[in-house]
C-alpha cells in the first residue's frame, strides 16, 4: 500500500466514545436483567425469558440476530461489485416468513421445546437429534468466530482501530450480557443494535447524498454503471446472482435460518403466546426490508462516489470488505463521532449475532446433552447454562482468533455454515411432511444430504467459477488523481457490464466437474442439500416399512395450522369476536401468556419449587 493509501483516517476520541458507548449500554442492559430476575432461579427464565416476551422486542431481535457487521460491510460492496439486484432478497424473505409462520412455528410451539433439535428425537431418535445438535454446535462457532473477526479486520485496516483490542472487547461484553441477563438482556440488546446499525446506515447514506447532490444523480451513476441490473432473469443456475438464485435459492438459505435454526427459533418460542409469535415473524420482515433497502442504496452511492476511482482497483484497500469504512472515513473523516457511529454499526451486527449464538449454544448443550443424562435441580440447571454461555463465550473468541490464520478461507466457512443448514432443514422437512417418514430415513436423509452439500460447497471453493458466470460489473481507475500502485487488483480487468452469456470453456487443469457442478451459484448449495435429505430419507423410508408408521399427530403439521383455515377461522369468529382477540382461554389473563411452557409459578416469587 502507498503512503497515500488511506484517506488521511485514523479514530479521534469522539469515534471511540461512540463505540464504547454502544459497548457500556449493551452491558448495562445485561445488568438491568440480572437484577430483574434475580429472583428467578430456572433455566427456562434464562434460556426462554420466561416464555412472556411479546412481539415487537422480539420481531427486531429476530431482525438483529442474522444482519451481523457482514451484512454491514459485504451487502454495499456485493452492490458496488455485481449490481442492485440482490435487492430481490426481499422477495426471499417475505416467503420464509410465510413458510416458517405456517409450517415450522404451530410444531414448535406445540410441543412447547426449548432446543429445536428435541423435536429430533421426539419424530425419530436420539441419534438424529444428537448429530443435529453437533452439527448447529460446530457451525455456529465458526461462524462466529469469524463474525466477531471479520469486521474487525476490515475496519483495523482501514480505520487504524486496533485489531484485537476490538475483536476482545466485543467478545467479553457479548459474553458478559448473555450470561448476566440471558435471553430477555439479549433480546433487549437486540433491540438497540438495530438501531445502532439503522442510524449508521444512514449516517453514510445521508452524507453521500450531500456530496452528490441528491438521489437521483445517485440512481443515475448507477443506472450508467449497470448496477441497476434488476432485468436479469436468466434462468441459468451457474450465474452468480440472478432473479432466480436469488429468490428460489435464497428461499431455502433463509428458511434453514428461520425455520430450524436455534438461535431463531428460540426467539418465537419465547414469546407469550402463538399468536405474538406469528406477528414477531411479520414485523421481523418490516425490519429485513428496512436494512435491505439501506445496505442496497449504501452500496449505489458507494458506486456514485468511487465510479471513476476504484479504490479496490488501485491498491487503497485489500479487500471488498473494506470498502465501506474507506468510504466513511472518507466522507465522515471531518465529522468527529460518525466515524465511530458506523464503526458502531458493524459491531452492533457482530453483538446481536454473538449474542444470539452464545445463547442458542447454552440452550441446545443444556437441553440435548445435559439434561437427557443428568438429574439436576433447577438452580443447578440455571447456573450451569450461565456458565455454558461463558465457555462458549471465550471459544468463540478464541475462534476469531483462530480465524486469522485461516486468511482465504473465512469466504469458505461461512458457505459451508449455510451448506449444514440445508440438509438440516431437509430432515426438519421430513419431520413435519411427511408421516411415512422414520428414523432411519431420517439418518440417511441428513447424512447424504451434508455429503452432497459439502461435495458442492467445497468444489466451488477449491475451483472457483469463471468469472464470465460471477459477472463483475466494470470498475475504472482513470479518474483517479494519484499514480496506481503495481499492486492492481484482478477486477482492473474485470469484464464489462454489457458481456452476453459466453459458452462455458474446458480449462487446462480442472477437473470435468469444475464449469458445471463446482460452478453452481453458492446460493443453491443450501437447496441442494434440503432436496438430496428429503429424497433419500423418504426413499429410505418407504423401503425400511415407513408407510406403517403410526405419528402422533401433534408432531406433525395438522390443518389447523394450515393458513386456509386460519382465513376461515378469521371471518368466521375473529372479525365479529375482534375484541375478545386475546381471551379465548381461561386464565391466560391471569398468566399473561398462552404459551404451552409457561408456568405461573416460574413468576410466583414466594413459592419454593420453581419448575419449567
Amino acid at each position: 500500500m502507498s503512503g497515500d493509501s488511506l484517506v488521511a483516517a485514523s479514530f479521534v476520541v469522539a469515534d471511540y466514545a461512540m463505540f464504547a458507548l454502544m459497548l457500556l449500554v449493551s452491558a448495562s442492559v445485561g445488568v438491568y436483567y440480572a437484577w430483574a430476575d434475580r429472583g428467578q432461579g430456572s433455566s427456562g427464565d434464562f434460556l426462554m425469558g420466561g416464555r412472556r416476551l411479546t412481539a415487537l422486542p422480539v420481531s427486531l431481535s429476530l431482525t438483529a440476530s442474522f444482519m451481523s457487521a457482514i451484512t454491514v460491510l459485504s451487502n454495499p460492496a456485493e452492490v458496488y461489485r455485481y449490481g442492485a439486484n440482490i435487492g430481490y432478497y426481499g422477495i426471499s424473505y417475505m416467503m420464509t416468513m410465510v413458510v416458517t409462520s405456517e409450517i415450522f412455528l404451530p410444531v414448535f410451539y406445540r410441543l412447547a421445546i426449548t432446543s429445536t433439535y428435541e423435536y429430533l428425537e421426539l419424530r425419530f431418535n436420539r441419534a438424529t437429534r444428537l448429530l443435529g445438535t453437533a452439527l448447529f454446535i460446530a457451525q455456529t462457532i465458526l461462524y462466529t468466530g469469524i463474525v466477531i473477526y471479520a469486521p474487525a479486520l476490515a475496519l483495523n485496516q482501514v480505520t487504524g482501530m486496533d485489531l484485537w483490542g476490538a475483536v476482545v472487547s466485543t467478545g467479553v461484553v457479548c459474553t458478559f450480557y448473555c450470561t448476566m441477563g440471558g435471553l430477555r438482556a439479549v433480546v433487549w440488546t437486540d433491540v438497540f443494535q438495530l438501531g445502532v446499525m439503522l442510524a449508521g446506515f444512514l449516517s453514510v447514506i445521508i452524507r453521500s447524498v450531500i456530496v452528490q447532490g441528491g438521489v437521483l444523480p445517485i440512481i443515475s451513476d448507477s443506472q450508467e454503471g449497470g448496477r441497476l441490473n434488476f432485468g436479469d432473469f436468466d434462468t441459468n443456475p451457474l450465474r452468480r446472482n440472478t432473479f432466480w438464485t436469488i429468490t428460489v435459492g435464497g428461499t431455502f438459505v433463509w428458511v434453514s435460518i428461520y425455520g430450524i435454526n436455534q438461535a431463531q427459533v428460540q426467539r418465537y418460542m419465547s414469546c407469550k403466546s402463538i399468536t405474538h409469535a406469528r406477528l414477531s415473524l411479520y414485523i421481523n420482515l418490516v425490519g429485513l426490508w428496512a436494512i435491505l433497502l439501506c445496505s442496497v442504496f449504501a452500496g449505489m452511492c458507494l458506486f456514485s462516489v468511487y465510479k471513476k476511482c476504484d479504490p479496490w482497483t488501485a491498491g487503497l484497500v485489500s479487500a471488498p470488505d473494506q470498502l465501506m469504512p474507506y468510504l466513511v472515513m472518507d466522507i465522515l473523516g471531518d465529522y468527529p463521532g460518525l466515524p465511530g457511529l458506523f464503526v458502531a454499526a458493524a459491531f452492533s451486527g457482530s453483538l446481536s449475532t454473538v449474542s444470539s449464538s452464545i445463547n442458542a449454544l447454552a440452550a441446545v448443550t443444556l437441553e440435548d446433552l445435559i439434561k437427557p443424562y443428568t438429574n439436576m435441580s433447577e438452580r443447578h440447571l440455571s447456573w450451569s447454562s450461565k456458565g455454558l454461555s461463558i465457555i462458549y463465550g471465550v471459544l468463540c473468541i478464541g475462534m476469531a482468533g483462530l480465524a486469522s490464520l485461516m486468511g482465504g478461507i473465512l469466504q469458505a466457512v461461512i458457505s459451508i455454515f449455510g451448506i449444514i443448514g440445508g440438509p438440516l432443514l431437509g430432515v426438519f422437512t421430513l419431520g413435519i411432511l411427511c408421516p411415512i417418514a422414520n428414523s432411519k430415513g431420517a439418518l440417511s436423509g441428513l447424512v447424504s444430504g451434508l455429503v452432497m452439500s459439502l461435495w458442492v460447497g467445497i468444489g466451488a471453493q477449491v475451483y472457483p467459477p469463471p468469472p464470465e458466470l460471477n459477472r463483475p460489473l466494470s470498475l475504472t481507475t482513470e479518474g483517479c488523481n494519484f499514480t496506481a500502485t503495481d499492486s492492481l487488483n484482478w477486477t482492473a480487468t474485470a469484464q464489462p457490464a454489457s458481456i452476453t452469456t459466453a459458452p462455458v470453456h474446458h480449462i487446462d487443469g480442472r477437473p470435468l466437474l469444475a464449469d458445471s457442478w463446482y460452478s453452481l451459484s453458492y446460493f443453491y448449495f443450501s437447496l441442494i442439500g434440503t432436496i438430496t435429505a428429503v429424497s433419500v430419507g423418504l426413499l429410505v423410508s418407504l423401503l425400511t416399512g415407513g408407510w406403517k408408521l403410526k405419528v402422533e399427530s401433534r408432531l406433525t403439521l395438522m390443518k389447523e395450522d394450515t393458513t386456509v383455515y386460519h382465513l376461515f377461522k378469521y371471518f368466521k369468529d375473529r372479525v365479529t369476536r375482534r375484541t375478545g382477540e386475546f381471551d379465548l382461554k381461561d386464565g391466560e389473563e391471569n398468566t399473561g401468556s398462552a404459551n404451552p411452557a409457561f408456568c405461573d409459578v416460574e413468576l410466583d416469587l414466594t413459592k419454593g419449587s420453581i419448575r419449567t
